[in-house]
C-alpha cells in the first residue's frame, strides 16, 4: 500500500480521517458511492472540502493511487468529484487509480481549489 507522504492525516478537532496508518488486514474496504444529504451538517461538507483542497494541491488533475486514501471519505467523492482513472476498476484495490473530475469538483467545492483554505 502507497503512503502518500506530506498528505494531511484528517481534519484537525474533529474524527475525521483523510489517511489510514496500515492495511487493513481482514481486507480492503471497497470504494462505494454515498449519497449526499442536503441536510449534513456544516462540519460534514468543510472534511469534504478540506479533503478535496488536499487531493487537489497534492495530485492536481494527475491520476493517483488510492493507497492510504480512507475509503470512508472518498467515498463521499467518488462518482462525482473523484472518479477512477482506468477501466478496470477495482473499488477494493489499494493500487486502483482515481483522478479528480475538475470541473464537477470546481462547481462542488469552489473553496477547494483556493491555495489556502480558511476553516
Amino acid at each position: 500500500m502507497t503512503k502518500h507522504r506530506g498528505f494531511p492525516s484528517g481534519l484537525p478537532g474533529t474524527g475525521y480521517q483523510f489517511t489510514i496508518r496500515r492495511a487493513n488486514p481482514k481486507g480492503v474496504t471497497p470504494i462505494v458511492r454515498r449519497e449526499r444529504k442536503r441536510d449534513r451538517l456544516p462540519v460534514e461538507i468543510l472534511a469534504d472540502t478540506a479533503f478535496l483542497h488536499a487531493l487537489w494541491h497534492h495530485f492536481g488533475n494527475e491520476p493517483f493511487e488510492r493507497g492510504n486514501l480512507d475509503a470512508g471519505r472518498l467515498s463521499w467523492l467518488f462518482g462525482r468529484e473523484v472518479v477512477p482513472a482506468e477501466q478496470p476498476f477495482d473499488p477494493a484495490s489499494y493500487e486502483a487509480l482515481l483522478k479528480i473530475d475538475e470541473e464537477v469538483a470546481r462547481a462542488s467545492f469552489p473553496d477547494a481549489f483556493e491555495d489556502v483554505l480558511e476553516v
